[in-house]
């Protein structure tokens, strides 16, 4: 009996239950993991229905776990742990001969960085599963990191105490003109504080660098437009909207005849890769970092 109600329980439902705590709503828990919202709230019914209790008190400002859905929450964290750590340790039992690695990168370095690796690394390793997550900024990374969800981070510093990093390269913060823009050279704070800006939405955490270099030289940057595409921002630029600042790397490719300069005072971001603090790395893991590190040293 007890085995036949433990067979009911999905690693999925948990993972629903688990988003819609974190994310307050269904709806965010829908948005988080890339469902419909109907087939979030399917997922939680049907898992109230097979508990015989009420996981959520739902309202106009979303949901909120009731006592009783607290604690399986807290419990279904731990389920999900203990699941992970059995495929971390059937990994390491397999070496080279089977498992996976999976990586988490912000979408620039997962376009320019990563794909002559990966493919060396499938030559040397074609019995290893990779997967990439892609994300526009490095929260979203760090935060598979923690979930378990990535074995490895391409990030960039600073990064948290949690991790453990290395150093890849440095990618230096650019500004972006229109092809009609009349400047000077060398370009001067007070000239591009003049110019209207496109940047990323409140929170981008490079915008968020840039910002607080030019504070440090008495110039505060303020956006115009605000973009979340790297791609969108660079063509509004060649359209002459405005200019932008950018690590190089995030505007590649940058059309022909857009104007690149340096900032007045140069301004570099240092992106590593990443993994938690004394991870237990399986060797497929270890074996992509020193490949990962390897490359790039001969750049």
């Amino acid at each position: 009996m007890g085995q036949d109600r433990l067979g009911q329980l999905k690693p999925s439902q948990l993972r629903v239950l688990i988003a819609v705590a974190d994310g307050g709503s269904f709806s965010e828990a829908a948005l988080q993991l890339q469902l419909s919202q109907s087939a979030v709230s399917y997922a939680i019914a049907t898992l109230e229905e097979e508990l015989g209790v009420v996981l959520f008190s739902r309202g106009r400002y979303g949901a909120v776990p009731t006592p009783v859905g607290q604690q399986i929450v807290d419990r279904a964290r731990h389920v999900l742990h203990l699941i992970e750590d059995i495929y971390n340790q059937a990994n390491l039992a397999k070496g080279f001969d089977g498992g996976q690695l999976r990586i988490a990168a912000f979408r620039s370095a997962a376009t320019h960085i990563l794909p002559e690796v990966i493919a060396q690394y499938c030559l040397q390793y074609p019995a290893i599963a990779i997967t990439i997550a892609e994300y526009d900024d490095r929260p979203d990374v760090e935060a598979d990191l923690r979930k378990g969800k990535a074995d490895v981070g391409i990030t960039y510093l600073p990064h948290a105490p949690d991790l453990e990093a290395s150093e890849l390269t440095r990618d230096e913060f650019v500004v972006l003109f229109p092809p009609d823009a009349a400047l000077s050279a060398p370009l001067t704070w007070e000239a591009l504080a003049a110019y209207p800006l496109i940047m990323a939405p409140d929170g981008d955490s490079c915008d968020a660098m840039v910002i607080h270099h030019g504070r440090q030289f008495g110039v505060e940057l303020r956006s115009t437009y605000q973009i979340r595409s790297d791609a969108t921002i660079v063509n509004m630029v060649a359209k002459g909207l405005g200019a932008a600042i950018s690590p190089r790397l995030a505007a590649e490719p940058i059309p022909d005849g857009v104007q690149v300069y340096s900032l007045p005072t140069p301004f570099f971001r240092t992106i590593c890769v990443a993994t938690l603090a004394n991870a237990l790395l399986p060797p497929p893991v270890f074996a992509f970092l020193e490949m990962l590190k390897a490359a790039m040293a001969e750049d």
